[in-house]
């Protein structure tokens, strides 16, 4: 059966997250609808990353299969008209092997953090950014997102369902830069485990007002322990911006 690799664009706001829900509307179940209303089959797709309620896909990858050869134009095509007015767009589309895994394929995923850092509340970017209204040190913040780059036991920013085998992670990059009033910050590993990068940027918060130092965060990672995270930053200013393969 021929196979199609999708890149694909969400606004996470109105979803319960990519994974379909009994009662719920997901980002998966906007997808897969959009593609049985143009080829007339109904598909199981498979996400590099089953991101959650309220977090967006700027370069989401997904694959499926179908019985007849698609031209991948007309796919993408088909696919961002069926998917109206729903808040997801294809961004490319096209053929790959039988081999291709859009989850066990990927060899690194990349995430995007903002936080809106300014007294004032966000009107445009509501929903999509944390604000945070007290000033934060992005530099020191940045400095503390350094001591923990590597390979670790990352159960202090493991969630309690996490249901991935092993806590060992190895954290690629991890960085924080101000652009003016927001403050982004970059996460890169071959893997996450579940609600890893909201609580590390959730403690990263705490560095930021001067609450913990930087060897704070350091100090709450080697202890293992979830109790020594702080408070998960919320959804809303979480992006999956690529996928590598």
């Amino acid at each position: 059966m021929p196979r199609y690799k999708l890149t694909v664009e969400y606004d996470g706001t109105p979803f319960s997250g990519w994974q379909r829900q009994t009662s719920r509307p997901s980002v998966q179940q906007a997808l897969e609808e959009a593609i049985e209303r143009f080829s007339g089959e109904a598909v199981t797709t498979q996400a590099a990353g089953r991101t959650d309620a309220g977090v967006h896909g700027l370069g989401q990858v997904v694959h499926f299969d179908l019985s007849k050869d698609w031209d991948p134009f007309r796919i993408r095509e088909a696919l961002n008209y069926h998917l109206r007015p729903d808040p997801v767009a294809i961004i490319e589309a096209e053929a790959v092997g039988d081999d291709f895994e859009a989850r066990f394929s990927a060899k690194a995923r990349h995430y995007e953090y903002r936080i809106l850092n300014r007294r004032a509340p966000p009107v445009i970017e509501r929903n999509h950014v944390w604000h945070l209204p007290m000033p934060l040190d992005a530099d020191a913040m940045d400095y503390a997102a350094g001591m923990i780059l590597g390979t670790h036991d990352f159960t202090t920013f493991r969630s309690a369902e996490c249901q991935a085998k092993s806590p060992l992670r190895t954290l690629d990059a991890f960085a924080v830069r101000r652009e003016a009033e927001h403050i982004v910050i970059t996460a890169s590993a071959r893997s996450f485990l579940h609600h890893q990068v909201r609580s590390m940027v959730g403690s990263l918060k705490l560095v930021g007002e001067d609450k913990w130092k930087p060897r704070d965060l350091r100090a709450a990672l080697d202890a293992r322990d979830r109790q020594r995270c702080g408070a998960m930053a919320p959804s809303d200013g979480l992006y999956l911006t690529r996928v590598d393969y």
